[in-house]
């Protein structure tokens, strides 16, 4: 049975910063990490003590991990950024709030002692010889342990306490991961071994002026070594444990929303019997209005949980093939049950929200085709927009002029203009997307078109087909991108306050143009004006385009994969980094690293020198199979004196490794890129289990000092870490068993309405209503299944489906406690 771990944070906002900065404020920023281990890096919001971030993100942590830190920072253009204070929270404390946190949280003082991280690998073994009684404790190696030099390494050394007796090993400089290989020894006397003692173990940073750095330490019961003759393998090094004090709110907060989700997933065939009755919903639906698996989910989905939901319901049935049939069956009941078409898809329901998680699913590489160019330029060119009169600063819009200052007219002015040409583009780009498109997006637009159609018929509601589509499209869709550009990952960071501006105000006009200018002159913006005579002009080119988007046969999406982001052909993630020139020698291994641009699909990563790779433009280009790549990490800092280096490790026909070290630009960019590798090989059957975080050069391995090139890695690798977005991949097992665990909670719920008939319902007909206590029994299940209405069978079968998964789950939970009781007793 494999483990699933889920994290999900969200950065909000910061309150009563302290000020850093002589100017009296400061530019604060955050640093997320995972077992210190940084995974994001927010924004800067300069000259702020309350700023707002409003980031989130999703690993996937298939090891689970212990603590989640937030770090927050003073950014600084001169000399090393200043620590404001930081929040540690373990992976206890996030999965004991069941709902998850979402709260204020006072930052803490950085306490160094307290900073520390890496793995120990420990043999003990207490030997009672009839000459003496000793403690033999085989100090192996280390791996990942803090840096406390200014050289981004540290001078290792281990000690060995127990009582008043301890040992040290030798200090070895320069380095993360040490190799001592050293047995220390002390000798104890017998009346020490009645003693509930504790042997501990300490790793030190060795320095030659001042005091040692603490790196960690391991405390191992002496009962342990009681019950087994000998004890080895890797510790997790823990801090000294300082209580951490909030300082009383001093240092401020931040408000946080963490939530943690661990699943136990069953082998594939454990989930056939709910995936039936969730495939049969929508291919062999008897009435549209008929209750199946699929509305009684719905039934038991709570509003906090709908989105999460949807999106792992739209997954499945990509999977299956059937995401089309799925739309069209949650489409066609929200359209029948929809009286007055100006309500229609305007609450969150749960057809709503998979029309949303679908189209950012297979849509994402076309938004992104169709908006970066017009969302770049308008980040590049920073333009002054404004106009709400109430706004107009007309500081921000100083120029040098023979005029002198502008005033609020003109601002208005240039500002129309610039929206207009904004605008223009915008429209333009997707109107001329029809072929970028892709086709089941086409076809699930074209179910829609068709159902609305039926319903509204009337000459009236002429238009409601249209606003039907481009309600999701142009709304949902286009509009939260331009809005937001970087949560839909159309940029690395937030825009400034400028360009947010500019952003709101052309995604308030793109829903303008997405409701068919219908309620222009309705609102309170009335200094919108300006930009409707656009709008306008734009309905007819609009329309016309939502009907070639939908011009295309149903029988087109069985000929290509509905997820784009397998398609050989379409690229997952490309742009400029650095490539290490491993040829050849270099003076300065900092200066190694060249321009390249790169291109990742599902089947290679390529890089050239230019991004124009047709045929005749570049005839040098280098590509890599991804069927090849056996582990994608990180490097360490000390390997190339550079930050967010990381390593592609590959392995020929002949067993060979080859390893490119690729730079980027920063923390996000690098977690992005090996986020994307990852998942692309994820189903490699080659990944190594460890690496090195280092380089091989003069002789030896910069990170462990090994000087054998061929010797094993000395850090694990971490192949299945990966951001969580729309391009993971498909994993009908994990879907199933969040799809199973909803309905695990709505149990009751269901089997109360549909199976727990009332008094008055039991005595009118006795067949209908003949339900023994056997139902959750599959064995006893079909006969009485026969003689329900619809809607009980239904019931039924479900309830038996998940009564059984959860037994399952009992089943192989019982056996894991064997196993681990078994491994206790007997080493």
């Amino acid at each position: 049975m494999a483990k699933n771990t889920s994290l999900y944070f969200r950065i909000v906002e910061g309150r009563n910063l302290p000020a850093k900065d002589v100017s009296g404020t400061s530019d604060p920023y955050c640093i997320v990490k995972v077992d210190n281990e940084v995974v994001a890096r927010t924004a800067t919001v300069w000259k702020n003590l309350n700023p707002f971030w409003g980031e989130e993100y999703t690993l996937h942590l298939p090891m689970g991990f212990h603590s989640l830190s937030f770090h927050v920072m003073d950014e600084d253009t001169i000399g090393h950024d200043d620590v404001i204070g930081k929040i540690t929270l373990t992976k206890d404390a996030i999965g004991s709030q069941a709902k998850g946190l979402d709260s204020w949280v006072n930052l803490t003082r950085v306490d160094p002692d307290e900073e520390v991280q890496g793995e120990i690998h420990l043999s003990l073994e207490l030997r009672k010889d009839p000459e003496k009684i000793s403690l033999r404790c085989g100090v192996i190696e280390a791996r990942d342990l803090a840096p406390r030099d200014i050289s981004g390494t540290s001078d290792p050394f281990a000690r060995v306490i127990f009582n008043n007796h301890s040992a040290e090993t030798l200090i070895i400089k320069k380095t993360r991961f040490p190799h001592w290989a050293e047995t220390l020894e002390l000798e104890l006397d017998p009346e020490e071994l009645s003693e509930e003692g504790t042997v501990t173990v300490e790793v030190w940073d060795w320095d030659m002026v001042g005091k040692n750095d603490f790196l960690g330490k391991v405390e191992i019961p002496l009962t342990c070594l009681h019950k087994t003759s000998q004890l080895e393998g890797w510790f997790r090094l823990l801090p000294l444990g300082n209580n951490e004090v909030d300082a009383g709110g001093k240092l401020g907060a931040l408000r946080l929303k963490v939530r943690l989700v661990e699943d136990r997933i069953l082998p594939s065939v454990y989930y056939q019997s709910l995936i039936h009755l969730l495939v049969e919903s929508v291919i062999s639906p008897t009435e549209v209005e008929d209750s199946s698996a699929l509305t009684m989910l719905e039934e038991v989905t709570t509003v906090e949980s709908r989105q999460d939901v949807a999106m792992t319901l739209v997954k499945i049935y990509l999977g299956q093939g059937l995401v089309v049939p799925f739309l069209d069956y949650l489409n066609t009941r929200e359209v029948n049950h929809t009286a007055d078409p100006n309500t229609l898809f305007r609450s969150n329901s749960l057809s709503s929200k998979a029309m949303e998680q679908f189209m950012k699913a297979v849509g994402m590489l076309y938004l992104h085709e169709v908006l970066k160019p017009i969302i770049n330029r308008i980040f590049d060119e920073k333009k002054y927009i404004e106009l709400d009169p109430c706004k107009i600063d007309l500081n921000r819009s100083r120029r040098i002029s023979f005029k002198g200052a502008v005033s609020e007219a003109e601002v208005r002015e240039s500002s129309v203009e610039m929206l207009q040409i904004y605008l223009t583009s915008i429209i333009e780009s997707i109107v001329g997307s029809v072929d970028q498109c892709p086709p089941v997006m086409r076809v699930a637009f074209k179910q829609l078109h068709k159902r609305v159609e039926e319903q509204f018929a009337e000459p009236e509601n002429e238009d409601v087909k249209y606003l039907a589509i481009s309600g999701f499209f142009f709304l949902r869709f286009f509009a939260p991108a331009i809005l937001t550009p970087k949560l839909f990952q159309l940029r690395d960071q937030h825009a400034d306050t400028r360009t947010s501006r500019t952003l709101l105000l052309l995604a308030k006009a793109l829903q303008s143009v997405g409701n068919l200018g219908l309620q222009l002159g309705h609102g309170k913006e009335q200094w919108m004006a300006p930009l409707h005579p656009i709008i306008l002009r734009s309905v007819a080119s609009v329309k016309d385009f939502l009907d070639k988007l939908i011009d295309i046969d149903h029988d087109i999406v069985s000929e290509v994969p509905q997820r784009a982001v397998f398609m050989p052909s379409v690229t997952v993630k490309e742009g400029y980094l650095h490539k290490h020139k491993t040829e050849g020698h270099q003076l300065l291994s900092r200066f190694g690293f060249k321009k390249r641009y790169f291109r990742l699909t599902s089947e290679t990563l390529s890089y050239a020198k230019t991004a124009d790779w047709h045929v005749g433009t570049e005839p040098v280009r280098s590509s890599i199979p991804i069927q090849c790549v056996c582990a994608v990490e990180r490097v360490d800092e000390n390997a190339f004196q550079q930050q967010n280096v990381m390593q592609v490790i590959t392995q020929d026909n002949d067993g060979q490794l080859h390893t490119i070290f690729i730079q980027c630009k920063n923390v996000n960019e690098l977690n992005q890129w090996l986020s994307a590798i990852r998942k692309v090989s994820i189903y490699n059957e080659r990944m190594l289990p460890s690496f090195h975080p280092g380089a091989h050069r003069s002789g030896k391995w910069t990170c462990c000092l090994q000087g054998d090139r061929a010797v094993t890695g000395c850090s694990r690798t971490h192949s299945a870490v990966t951001l969580g977005d729309w391009s993971d991949p498909l994993d009908p097992d994990v879907e199933t068993q969040t799809i199973y665990k909803q309905l695990l909670q709505g149990r009751d719920k269901l089997r109360k309405k549909y199976l727990e008939m009332p008094e008055a319902d039991q005595t009118s007909d006795n067949n209908e209503n003949k339900i023994n206590s056997d139902i959750h029994h599959s064995d006893g299940a079909e006969c009485n299944v026969e003689l329900m209405k619809p809607a009980q069978s239904v019931a039924a079968r479900l309830l038996v489906a998940i009564d059984d998964l959860e037994q399952v789950h009992f089943t192989f939970q019982l056996k894991e406690k064997e196993d681990a009781t078994s491994v206790i007793l007997n080493p």
